[in-house]
C-alpha cells in the first residue's frame, strides 16, 4: 500500500512537471546554474593545490661544487648534508652529467651547443640537488646548510618558494570567495524559484486538493508529489549539469596541461575518480535545499 502511494505521488509530481513545462525549465536551468557554480568552486580548488604541489615537488637547494673536488671528498659531503632532519633526498650531479643535460636541454639552440664546442672543456661544476622533506621547513634547512664549512662548496643557491606559494594561495583564496558568493546567489535564486514552482503547482490544483480532502486523503499523500518534483528537478540538475561541465573539462585540460608542463596533472580524471563522491554529495546537499524550498510552500498553500 504505501509503495502504491509512494508510486501515484510520483505519478502526479511528474504530470505537475509536463503541465508547467516551461516553469519546470527555468527551475532546472537555474539549479544547473547553482550546480555549475559549485563544481566550478571544486575546479578551482583542485587546480590551485595542484600548482601548489607542483611548485613544491620542483623545489630544490643547489650546492655547486669546485671543478677540482675529489669524488670522495664530495661523498662524504653528501653524507653530512644527509644527516640534516630537513633532507628528504640529495642526488649528486657530476660535472659530466650537468654537461650532459645541458647539451639536451638546448639540442635545439646550434648557437649555444657552438659556443660550447669553442670552449674545448666542461665549464659545468658538480653539485648537489637538495630536496626538503616539507616546503614549510625551508629556512630551518637552509640554515643548517649553510653552517655546514667546507673548502669544496663553491655557492649555494636558495630560492625560497614561500613567496610564490602565498600569491597562488592568495590568488585561490580570492576566487574561492568570489565563487562562493556567486554560488549563494544561484542557490538563493534556486530556492525562490523551486518555492514559486511548488506554488504554482499548488495553485492550478487546489479543486484536486479540496476533492482530496473531502474523501479523507491524508496530508502527506497531498504534499508528496510536490515534495518529489524537488527531487525530480534535483536529478534533472545534476544530470544536465554533469553532460555539460565534462565538455567544459575537456576543453579546459589542454590549457592545464600547457601550465602544469613536466608535472601530471588531469582535471578530467579527478572528476571521473572523484564522481560518484562529488555528485552524491551535491544531490543530497541540493535535494535537500530543493525539498526544504518545497515544504514552506506545501505548508502555506496546501491548506485548502
Amino acid at each position: 500500500m504505501i509503495i502504491l502511494s509512494v508510486l501515484r505521488a510520483v505519478k502526479f509530481s511528474l504530470q505537475d512537471l509536463v503541465r508547467n513545462f516551461w516553469l519546470s525549465i527555468v527551475t532546472v536551468v537555474i539549479l544547473v546554474l547553482a550546480l555549475f557554480s559549485v563544481n566550478t568552486l571544486i575546479t578551482i580548488k583542485v587546480i590551485s593545490q595542484s600548482a601548489v604541489d607542483s611548485i613544491k615537488e620542483k623545489v630544490d637547494i643547489n650546492v655547486y661544487l669546485k671543478n677540482e673536488a675529489a669524488e670522495p671528498e664530495i661523498m662524504a659531503l653528501k653524507a653530512q648534508i644527509s644527516n640534516i632532519n630537513q633532507v628528504k633526498s640529495i642526488d649528486y650531479v657530476s660535472k659530466q652529467q650537468a654537461l650532459d643535460d645541458f647539451r639536451d636541454k638546448h639540442k635545439n639552440d646550434p648557437d649555444v651547443l657552438e659556443a660550447l664546442r669553442q670552449l674545448n672543456k666542461n665549464p659545468l661544476s658538480p653539485t648537489l640537488v637538495i630536496k626538503p622533506k616539507q616546503v614549510e621547513n625551508y629556512d630551518d634547512l637552509i640554515t643548517s646548510i649553510n653552517r655546514i664549512q667546507n673548502d669544496i662548496i663553491e655557492s649555494r643557491n636558495f630560492d625560497n618558494p614561500k613567496q610564490m606559494l602565498g600569491k597562488i594561495n592568495g590568488i585561490a583564496a580570492k576566487v574561492n570567495e568570489a565563487g562562493m558568493f556567486v554560488s549563494f546567489i544561484f542557490i538563493l535564486i534556486t530556492v525562490l524559484v523551486v518555492y514559486n514552482s511548488i506554488r504554482v503547482a499548488i495553485y492550478t490544483h487546489q479543486r484536486e486538493i479540496k476533492i482530496m480532502r473531502l474523501v479523507g486523503a491524508s496530508n502527506w499523500f497531498i504534499r508528496a508529489p510536490y515534495l518529489f518534483s524537488s527531487v525530480i528537478y534535483t536529478l534533472l540538475g545534476l544530470a544536465v549539469t554533469a553532460l555539460v561541465f565534462y565538455p567544459f573539462l575537456t576543453l579546459l585540460q589542454p590549457y592545464l596541461e600547457t601550465f602544469f608542463a613536466g608535472y601530471s596533472f588531469n582535471i578530467v580524471n579527478y572528476f571521473k575518480e572523484n564522481f560518484w563522491r562529488i555528485f552524491l554529495l551535491e544531490f543530497f546537499s541540493a535535494a535537500a535545499i530543493n525539498i526544504f524550498a518545497s515544504w514552506i510552500a506545501v505548508r502555506k498553500y496546501s491548506r485548502v
